[in-house]
């Protein structure tokens, strides 16, 4: 099956953490750009990351070949490394119980339908995609 490829870029924030919170995406399909955001009143930094990931992955109406970028190392490290882990626990950590489990259940069911590649950039370091994600996700902050 030939899979369409999509860049995804996230970002999630909270002021203050926990807070009000914000989240956004950029889909970049060939020449074509979607920005999505939104927030949450009472949330944390963590949830609006994961939140963002889960939203752009929603979009998706078929199976496609997946580059996310994110800043948060939580989010990669989440997925990439520490998931199956969880998993095998029964969604639990070693130190007791998984924060965010409900966002991780549906990132992990996402992952299956794509082919996904995570990449991480470092986040208020210049790259334009991840900045208008920063600046979406504050304005989605904004408007709470």
């Amino acid at each position: 099956m030939d899979r369409k490829q999509v860049e995804i870029f996230t970002d999630g924030g909270c002021r203050p953490n926990p807070g009000k919170g914000g989240w956004a995406a950029i889909l970049r399909y060939g020449d074509r750009e979607r920005e999505l955001s939104g927030g949450e009143a009472n949330t944390t930094n963590n949830r609006m990351e994961l939140t963002a990931a889960v939203r752009a992955l929603e979009t998706l109406k078929r199976p496609c070949r997946v580059v996310i970028h994110t800043d948060s190392e939580y989010l990669k490290n989440g997925i990439t490394a520490w998931l199956p882990q969880w998993k095998r626990n029964g969604w639990k950590r070693r130190e007791g119980m998984l924060k965010n489990k409900d966002l991780w259940q549906r990132l992990d069911e996402l992952t299956r339908e794509h082919a996904i590649e995570w990449k991480w950039v470092k986040g208020h370091a210049g790259h334009p995609l991840n900045e208008r994600c920063d600046e979406l996700a504050a304005e989605a902050i904004a408007r709470l």
